[in-house]
């Protein structure tokens, strides 16, 4: 098991770590298990980070955890984003052209539009939460759910390429055990915040899976990276609403 959370945390972020690890199917598919951990230890750098900022301006600080934040993930999944953003636009409903846009390296108009969207209102909502600190406590809540979201969506859409590595994933993912996080981490996301940010998360990913399924019949892995983003800044205002 030590394994598959090394293996997550290669995969979700660019911390180093100097292990050499013996990748299989069946590992991949439990590594899926540690993703909300990771999102923890994302969490967890980020608000050290912010404990240990000197005094400044609390735009300068949102941007600096803003920018931590992207350099830790490497922009994995702001690049999903883009891609699903493009395929939206693009692909006028249709599977195949939706699909083949998303494999396009090149990044259109659209996408653009959409990342300087969401990281503005990433930016804002965090510095919002940087002038309370009982908000700033919580910033580890919006990378847990989600990568939460990457296992509630390998649950309960299929996964449309089947020769991807999303494919992979979701074949050899322990389910009894994914159900059990995902009950588990929702549970106690209610207990120790609140039930807006919570059913804001739930609306959100039910909004992508049926969008998702409408537009390619099921989700690749740029959906699951668009996931992640949408999560994280529907998290994150919603907890600059409650708590600012």
């Amino acid at each position: 098991m030590l394994a598959s959370f090394a293996l997550a945390v290669q995969f979700l972020t660019r911390i180093p770590l100097n292990i050499n690890i013996t990748v299989s199917d069946q590992r991949l598919g439990q590594s899926v298990l540690f993703y909300p951990l990771v999102g923890l230890l994302i969490g967890m750098i980020l608000i050290l980070i912010a404990r240990l900022l000197p005094g400044m301006s609390f735009a300068i600080h949102a941007a600096i955890i803003l920018s931590a934040w992207v350099l830790l993930t490497g922009g994995l999944h702001l690049d999903g984003l883009a891609d699903c953003s493009d395929a939206w636009a693009g692909g006028l409903g249709d599977k195949e052209r939706s699909l083949k846009i998303m494999q396009d390296p090149a990044a259109g108009p659209i996408a653009v539009i959409m990342l300087v969207l969401i990281l503005l209102l990433k930016w804002s909502a965090i510095q919002s939460l940087m002038q309370f600190h009982a908000g700033l406590d919580f910033l580890w809540l919006a990378p847990f759910l989600g990568r939460l979201s990457i296992l509630i969506l390998m649950l309960s859409t299929p996964y449309v390429r089947e020769n991807g590595l999303g494919s992979a994933l979701q074949k050899h993912l322990p389910r009894s055990i994914a159900k059990l996080i995902i009950f588990t981490s929702l549970l106690l996301c209610f207990w120790l915040t609140n039930i807006y940010t919570l059913l804001a998360t739930v609306l959100i990913i039910a909004g992508i899976r049926h969008l998702s399924i409408q537009r390619i019949q099921g989700v690749t892995g740029d959906v699951y990276g668009a996931s992640v983003e949408m999560v994280e800044a529907v998290v994150l205002i919603s907890l600059a609403l409650v708590y600012g």
